[in-house]
């Protein structure tokens, strides 16, 4: 034994077989350290080639917009030509043209696009297309690793990885940001990335690039963008109603949220009320949190936009609030939104 600790004591992990490593691991804390490292040596390898399949798998679905604004990047939304982008990457364009990883190219029309939700969708005449996979973002979790694609400037993609840091409640209008929640994370997103997918350890998209802040990533969840498309898609346009107040989700503190009357650990403080708006007249207030509209919970931001749809406008409405921690009920006519 003392022979064995003496060699132990002079041999370099990397020098050493790993066969004599697996049969005096139990002899030598030395041998036990350089198990490790071999260990995590084939974990980061496994790993790392993980991401170069995954990457690869995705990449497909990531093309290139162009107009003569600029360049930015764009994701497959299906098989029949439809593509999705960020709304400041079309601009006012009508038409822009898109470019496939295989080095095809197509013209493109914006059929719609939404500033609010900073989402345009594209549709071009191109067969073999290969969608991007959709995943769910009503889920995610802060430390949820992810990769953020992008094909800003020609066939070869970009991407770079991080984790979630956060998700971002909207606080209603907020000048080149997108309305709704926004994931937060610290995976650079360079010019150009607008536009692209944000995609989860499977290749599943969870999320749209759209901007970057305080070093910070920001992304739409797939879930707004995928409601947001269909209406695009098939209208051309949303059309929403109009309160007239700008928000954000907050949890509401247990005692609170614990009374028959509130029943929901959630709701939406009321930042601030516009002159001349359904809202203020209708006697909303700063620091009100709305609860329910017409008996439906509203939870955070995405209920309350899913329930100011069109069908709403020029109708009164019930609205639950919570004003210095007692309910109360109002009466609100919302009105169609303008640009």
């Amino acid at each position: 034994m003392q022979v064995q600790n003496h060699i132990f004591s002079w041999l370099r992990c990397d020098q050493f077989p790993r066969i004599v490593i697996n049969k005096y691991a139990t002899a030598h804390h030395y041998l036990r350290k350089c198990m490790t490292v071999f260990s995590s040596s084939s974990t980061l390898k496994s790993f790392s080639n993980e991401l170069v399949e995954l990457v690869g798998k995705v990449a497909p679905s990531v093309v290139n917009i162009s107009n003569q604004s600029g360049r930015g990047t764009g994701v497959i939304w299906s098989a029949d030509g439809y593509v999705l982008t960020c709304s400041h990457v079309v601009g006012r364009s009508s038409t822009v043209t898109i470019g496939l990883s295989d080095g095809r190219t197509f013209e493109a029309k914006v059929v719609g696009q939404d500033q609010n939700y900073d989402v345009a969708a594209l549709k071009a005449d191109a067969t073999g297309l290969k969608p991007v996979e959709p995943g769910d973002s009503e889920n995610l979790k802060v430390g949820q690793l992810v990769v953020a694609l992008a094909n800003p400037y020609g066939r070869r993609p970009s991407a770079t990885s991080g984790m979630i840091t956060s998700m971002m409640g909207s606080r209603g209008r907020f000048e080149g940001m997108p309305r709704g929640n926004t994931i937060v994370t610290d995976a650079l997103v360079n010019p150009g990335y607008s536009g692209g997918p944000l995609i989860d350890v499977q290749g599943k998209m969870i999320g749209m690039s759209s901007a970057y802040m305080q070093n910070r990533g920001l992304a739409i969840p797939v879930n707004t963008i995928r409601s947001v498309a269909e209406l695009l898609i098939s209208e051309g346009k949303i059309t929403r109603a109009y309160l007239g107040i700008s928000f954000n989700a907050i949890q509401l503190p247990t005692d609170i949220s614990a009374l028959e009357e509130v029943g929901q650990d959630a709701g939406i403080m009321v930042l601030s009320v516009e002159r001349d708006s359904p809202a203020k007249r209708a006697g909303v207030a700063l620091g009100d949190i709305i609860l329910k509209i017409d008996d439906k919970r509203v939870t955070d931001t995405l209920d309350l936009q899913r329930l100011l749809t069109k069908e709403v406008i020029g109708k009164d409405i019930k609205l639950r609030i919570l004003r210095a921690e007692k309910p109360l009920e109002l009466v609100i006519t919302p009105i169609e939104e303008k640009d």
